[in-house]
């Protein structure tokens, strides 16, 4: 049996569908590789010209020191992310969970909203780092989070400088930043992402044969991968790991696909067939 198949077949035989997701998801729907400096001045040349590196431009600290840079990065980032036509591979893990029991439950380490798009229940999401689409802030004066939707940044890109105002505290009217986990941050408000992962914990107590599909997670920010390990020890199940790099998986009854995100899951979904890549079954609940 082939890893894809072995794949399809744990699929089939799982009653719920865990979505571990890191960076990669999100390179084959277009969106910028930030490994490494060479991959992040690459997507920003304006910061390489400065010599600004990931790290210092997502940092609390870069807000502190010139706030129409640090937005001109994270507007930048955040109209792109606005714009992002997910791939086809969302829709199919939708698709899938939506046969399962127990449905289906997300883990992400990436900030950009990109589940929420293709219809993803809101509730069973759990963006560990936090939301781009969503702000707090700078001090904070409080541990208020609220929606971005108001805000529509102007970026000179060649600059990378914000030209409008930056959003503003609706309490104290200081300084407003990205409800994301920075470099260095220890004012970052995590009282959503807390609430996101109770949640998250007390779904997986219901479910007894799980199967974890990780996406583009490596292990240079080993975060996924860990989540990964944690659910299969605690809560059984079984793993497809779809990485182009390090697919390596921890047993032969699990499934290593050494394929990027989108075509991996295009894989998996030939073997399952048509009937996998349609609506649920008449009766069952979908369960996300």
């Amino acid at each position: 049996m082939s890893p894809v198949e072995r794949a399809a077949c744990l699929i089939q035989q799982a009653d719920a569908l865990i979505v571990a997701a890191g960076a990669g998801m999100g390179v084959d729907s277009g969106l910028p590789d930030f490994r490494g400096k060479d991959g992040f001045w690459r997507a920003y040349p304006a910061l390489r010209e400065a010599q600004i590196d990931f790290e210092n431009i997502a940092s609390p600290a870069a807000f502190h020191a010139s706030p129409e840079r640090a937005w001109g990065f994270y507007g930048h980032r955040l109209a792109l992310y606005r714009e992002t036509v997910p791939h086809r591979g969302f829709d199919l893990l939708r698709q899938w969970g939506d046969r399962m029991l127990h449905g289906l439950s997300v883990f992400t380490s990436n900030v950009d909203g990109q589940f929420q798009k293709p219809g993803f229940d809101q509730a069973h999401i759990h963006e560990c780092h936090g939301s781009i689409h969503h702000l707090q802030c700078l001090e904070p004066c409080s541990q208020e989070v609220w929606l971005a939707d108001s805000f529509q940044p102007d970026v000179d890109e060649q600059s990378c400088q914000l030209r409008n105002p930056p959003p503003a505290c609706p309490a104290c009217g200081g300084l407003a930043r990205p409800n994301v986990l920075m470099f260095a941050d220890w004012g970052w408000t995590d009282q959503r992402t807390e609430a996101q992962a109770k949640r998250q914990q007390a779904w997986l107590c219901a479910v007894t044969q799980p199967v974890v599909i990780e996406l583009g997670a490596g292990t240079a920010m080993p975060t996924v991968r860990h989540f990964s390990r944690r659910v299969i020890h605690q809560h059984g199940g079984r793993l497809i790991r779809i990485n182009p790099n390090d697919c390596t998986v921890p047993t032969r009854l699990d499934a290593g696909l050494p394929m990027g995100a989108a075509d991996g899951l295009a894989a998996i979904a030939k073997v399952l067939g048509a009937e996998w890549s349609s609506a649920a079954p008449e009766g069952g609940d979908g369960g996300h």
